[in-house]
């Protein structure tokens, strides 16, 4: 089906399904994706075949001026965002400047939107890292991805690139001390022969073994409901999707649940 990439460094504003008003930050290259996760939904297609040319990352003072000049122009028109959200084509902690453009967009959130929030949407694969690690401390909404209980599911759906261990994985979100979004998405479908479904019952109990463990402020339940670039995948239907985040409830986890 077909998917896209975001052309800018910085775009939007966008009415977001979760977050309200979201100026989105893209700190990738505007013309590929550039992601350490190679997600059967990703919105933005599969990663590019081992040997494409190597990637062109916008710098430090690009991604300030840009973002800058648009909330120059928001404030000017009277219309501010809710949330400053990177995200983008791939994974935002790539950039090997993250932690130094948190600190930046801080700077002029501060200035420009104070009640605005600094979101990132991240799939968590660098979250080993202590300088990514203590630049997600100081955003607002820290959302990372969790969407299966099983190794084995997370790498058939989420293809992660190199080595990846879950329990690992799981001990660094636990150290967030719930100071950590879990974003799950459920899907069901086939890939390469293979059966695909972490909504199941067995799938959906050892998922929530994990965020018991975690113990997340919040947890994120949803669906596909854009384009994905393998056809065999399909949404979770509403009452299912319900049913889960009843079960994230019931550990007194607070959830958003979007249908």
């Amino acid at each position: 089906m077909p998917t896209f990439l975001f052309g800018e460094i910085i775009f939007g504003p966008v009415n977001s399904r979760r977050l309200g008003c979201s100026l989105g930050i893209n700190l990738l290259p505007v013309d590929r994706k550039l992601c350490s996760f190679d997600c059967l939904y990703c919105e933005c297609g599969l990663n590019p075949d081992v040997g494409a040319p190597k990637a062109e990352l916008p710098t430090v003072d690009e991604i300030t001026k840009y973002l800058e000049l648009k909330l120059q122009e928001m404030s000017g028109s009277g219309r501010l965002p809710d949330v400053l959200t990177f995200a983008g084509n791939g994974e935002p902690t790539l950039h090997p400047d993250f932690p130094e453009i948190i600190d930046s967009t801080c700077v002029l959130r501060d200035k420009y939107c104070p009640s605005a929030k600094i979101a990132v949407l991240s799939n968590g694969s660098r979250i080993g890292s202590p300088r990514v690690f203590n630049a997600l401390l100081k955003v607002d909404d820290n959302i990372l991805k969790l969407d299966a209980g099983s190794e084995n599911t997370i790498k058939l759906l989420d293809r992660p690139s190199g080595k990846f261990n879950l329990q690992s994985y799981v001990e660094n979100l636990k150290r967030f001390d719930g100071k950590v979004i879990i974003q799950s998405l459920f899907i069901k479908g086939h890939y390469n022969g293979e059966l695909i479904d972490n909504s199941s019952d067995h799938e959906v109990a050892e998922w929530l073994k994990l965020i018991k463990y975690i113990a997340p402020g919040e947890v994120m339940v949803y669906s596909i409901a854009r384009d994905t670039p393998v056809d065999t995948l399909q949404k979770v239907e509403g009452k299912r999707l319900k049913e889960i985040a009843s079960l994230v409830e019931k550990e007194g986890i607070k959830v958003q649940l979007t249908e």
